[in-house]
């Protein structure tokens, strides 16, 4: 798989400028806080600025992220009305959805079937967290005869979703409460990508682990700042594109945050 058949270049250059747009449209006036490491909360060391955000890297355990952060509110606008995540949901994904399809989501469906079953098989339903386009929710349901449900706060996307028939909730998963979740069956939570995005990645986990029964599972995937991209790259990677992208953790310090909330690891 190459690169440019998920991400075409003029597409994904169109996306990031309206990126940096959205910036004074969302965030001029938000106010802003020091923040330690979201994974193991020592204190950070500056090692670059982009997009006028500056990013700080944990000398314990080397996550990279975002410092001073913007409040919670000024993302959850910028997440639901912005225009780059407008153009995601309207041009970019729909241009590459099918190669999407084929190259990412129909593999990741057939790789989280398999860890189902040697998890939790007795699954009964499936919590897509941050499910965009609902790709991979379709391409799930053609593998598994299995309720679901598809957690999406952005209302361009979500609309997608429901057009295709999905059951959606249409909030922040921060926002869900525990009745708008079946208790009496077994769950498997599925977040993708989702992780580089979140204002409090510890506020989310906490959330996701109160509306967890016993026997429920999460697998999800993020960017690593130990990725050899972004490790030669820096701060010109393109992966690092602030406001969208927030948290480089890697695998020891994601264990370190998990393992803070009260989740057990399974496989890292």
């Amino acid at each position: 798989m190459k690169e440019e058949e998920i991400r075409p270049k003029k597409l994904f250059d169109e996306l990031l400028r309206l990126n940096r747009k959205d910036i004074s449209v969302y965030f001029s006036k938000s106010k802003y806080m020091k923040i330690d490491c979201p994974a193991c909360g020592n204190t950070g060391i500056f090692v670059f600025n982009k997009n006028g955000f500056n990013f700080d890297e944990c000398s314990k355990c080397k996550t990279l992220y975002v410092s001073p952060r913007p409040n919670r509110e000024s993302f959850n606008d910028y997440y639901t009305d912005s225009e780059s995540s407008k153009f995601w949901a309207t041009t970019f994904y729909k241009a590459t959805q099918n190669n999407r399809r084929e190259m990412l989501w129909k593999p990741k469906a057939k790789q989280i079937q398999r860890k189902i079953e040697r998890y939790v098989p007795t699954t009964e339903l499936v919590v897509d967290i941050g499910g965009g386009y609902g790709v991979f929710m379709e391409e799930f349901l053609k593998l598994e005869s299995i309720s679901h449900l598809v957690i999406e706060p952005s209302t361009y996307l979500s609309s997608i979703c429901k057009d295709k028939g999905l059951i959606v909730l249409s909030k922040f998963l921060e926002d869900v409460n525990k009745d708008e979740l079946r208790a009496d069956v077994n769950k498997t939570f599925v977040s993708f990508e989702l992780f580089e995005h979140l204002h409090s990645p510890r506020i989310f986990l906490e959330t996701l682990y109160s509306l967890m029964e016993k026997g429920d599972m999460f697998i999800f995937t993020t960017l690593s700042s130990m990725g050899v991209d972004i490790q030669a790259l820096w701060e010109e990677s393109k992966s690092i594109s602030p406001p969208m992208h927030l948290n480089f953790f890697n695998p020891k310090s994601v264990e370190i945050l998990l393992t803070k909330v009260g989740f057990r690891t399974l496989e890292v």
